[in-house]
This record gives C-alpha cells, sequence and structure tokens, in this order.
C-alpha cells in the first residue's frame, strides 16, 4: 500500500488533538480508539522508514578518498 505524508500528517494532528475521525485527500476514517489511531500511525511510519513504494526519501552519507 501506498501512504502518503498528508495521510500521516492527518493522522499525527487527529491523535494530538484527541479526536478519533480523520479527514484527508477527501477521505474520512473513523477510528475505534485512540490506540487504533497510534498503531495505524506507527505502520505506515515504518513502512516509510523502510522505504517502500511512496515512503520518505532515505539519507545517505557521502564519503570520498584523497588520492595518494
Amino acid at each position: 500500500m501506498t501512504w502518503t505524508e498528508t495521510e500521516l500528517e492527518a493522522l499525527r494532528a487527529a491523535y494530538a488533538a484527541g479526536v478519533l475521525r480523520v479527514s484527508y485527500d477527501g477521505k474520512s476514517v473513523e477510528y475505534g480508539s485512540e490506540a487504533d489511531l497510534l498503531r495505524r500511525i506507527r505502520v505506515i511510519e515504518a513502512e516509510m522508514s523502510r522505504g517502500r513504494p511512496g515512503g520518505l526519501p532515505k539519507a545517505g552519507y557521502a564519503s570520498f578518498r584523497r588520492g595518494g
């Protein structure tokens, strides 16, 4: 499944506000409990951090070596 940053931000905002109904991109979802909502947030964060399609970009470190 492809997650969007818009969906994740809407879920986080709802959790912070203590509400269970989340609307984003013309969709609306009502969660049964705060635990359900938080679980959904964690699943999306985990999937995005693994670099799945639609996920957050991964950062890398550049390295170099001097010739000599």
